[in-house]
């Protein structure tokens, strides 16, 4: 993993918000914030309404949706427990033809 700051554009994040998924943007913090950071990342359980958003919010969204880059590891599917491994930044999502 490598985290690389990048300046903070709360227009941007905010905009992005309707299409998360933030359940799950919340677990995958949750699993990964003790290999980024000591100080752990916080979001809350629900995300507010846009015009209640704290900017500390925005910010923790924006890091990471944008500063974090997983190198080496896998992505697991909740549903089914497939793992899409990622090589080099790259996660490998096709699947195998007795997947389809």
């Amino acid at each position: 993993m490598v985290v690389e700051d990048s300046p903070l554009d709360t227009e941007l994040v905010t905009k992005l918000l309707p299409k998360l998924n933030y359940p799950a943007v919340v677990t995958a913090v949750q699993e990964i914030s003790c290999q980024i950071d000591p100080k752990p990342l916080e979001l809350p359980k629900e995300l507010p309404e846009v015009p209640e958003l704290e900017t500390s919010v925005l910010e923790a969204l924006h890091h990471v949706l944008f500063n974090i880059h997983i190198i080496e590891g896998a992505l697991i599917c909740p549903d089914t427990g497939r793992r899409f491994p990622i090589k080099q930044g790259i996660p490998n999502m096709i699947l195998h033809e007795d997947e389809i």
